[in-house]
């Protein structure tokens, strides 16, 4: 079908929006890249725009030899690793059950949880809570209380839900378990969405922060965020030296830059590999027949 006028110009504004949006999501990432790249001189005096000034690669050399940055690096991957595969474990296992009609319990529990989405844990309970259970300085503190994501859970619930029943009546006819049709026959049909789900999880643990400030009180175990902060309020400590005693290929600024992109671009890297199921996970409940 030929595409009428309007049809075009609304094509094409969206094409512009869409483009501005992404450029201004890109042009600070690519800014702080050149930043990093660039002449402390070229750095303080705002002459980096888009590209670096005086090239230079000595700002990521010096942050690449720093250990306790390496430390915070492998301590986040930990728990982007755990704690993704065990949020999917527990959303799974609780989202199969609610999405077969055979669990009469399966809408009183659906508003249990659905209502934990409106009516948020108090902050000191929440940290009471936590303490006496003791994961104080613990990296479990970072990761059990939010293992079950309540958003996440409930899509991956829906897609479940478009899964037709007569799979589980052949499955059961052949012996199968319930934990069987759950890992032998949905979760094989439902990679997008577990695709999708984990990156949400990942971009959620590899983030955290809030947690961390309020439970991990020992520098030795902070993630990369609590890192990233403490560097970007003591600069000084970033460089490790005294910069007024010597003439550096670096500054505060230009190590500031390396750092922040030191923390950002693995989990950006993770996007390219998912794509093709992300963006079919998220037209999930989209479409309705």
């Amino acid at each position: 079908m030929k595409a009428t006028f309007g049809e075009k110009v609304f094509q094409t504004l969206n094409y512009v929006f869409l483009t501005a949006a992404a450029a201004t999501m890109l042009f600070p990432l690519v800014q702080l890249l050149a930043v990093s790249f660039s002449s402390p001189v070229a750095a303080d005096s705002k002459e980096v725009f888009l590209l670096p000034v005086e090239f230079t690669t000595a700002s990521w050399e010096h942050i690449l030899k720093n250990q306790g940055l390496w430390t915070s690096f492998g301590i986040t991957v930990y728990i982007t690793v755990v704690g993704t595969l065990l949020s999917m474990l527990f959303s799974v296992m609780t989202a199969y059950p609610l999405s077969r009609r055979e669990f009469l319990l399966r809408k009183p529990v659906m508003l249990g949880i659905v209502l934990t989405m409106i009516f948020n844990a108090p902050m000191i309970p929440f940290f009471l809570t936590v303490r006496e259970l003791g994961m104080m300085n613990s990296l479990w503190a970072l990761i059990l209380p939010g293992l079950i994501g309540t958003f996440n859970m409930i899509i991956i619930r829906t897609f479940f839900m478009g899964i037709p029943g007569e799979l589980d009546d052949s499955a059961r006819i052949d012996g199968c378990s319930d934990f069987g049709i759950l890992f032998r026959i949905y979760l094989p049909l439902s990679k997008p969405v577990v695709a999708t789900v984990s990156l949400f999880y990942a971009v959620g643990y590899w983030n955290t922060f809030s947690r961390a400030v309020l439970f991990i009180r020992d520098p030795e175990k902070w993630p990369l965020q609590m890192k990233l902060r403490a560097y970007l309020q003591s600069p000084e400590e970033l460089a490790a030296v005294n910069m007024f005693l010597g003439d550096f290929d670096f500054n505060t600024t230009t190590l500031k830059a390396a750092t922040i992109l030191f923390a950002t671009i693995p989990i950006i890297l993770v996007y390219p590999y998912l794509q093709k199921y992300f963006v079919k996970g998220s037209m999930l409940g989209s479409l309705k027949e």
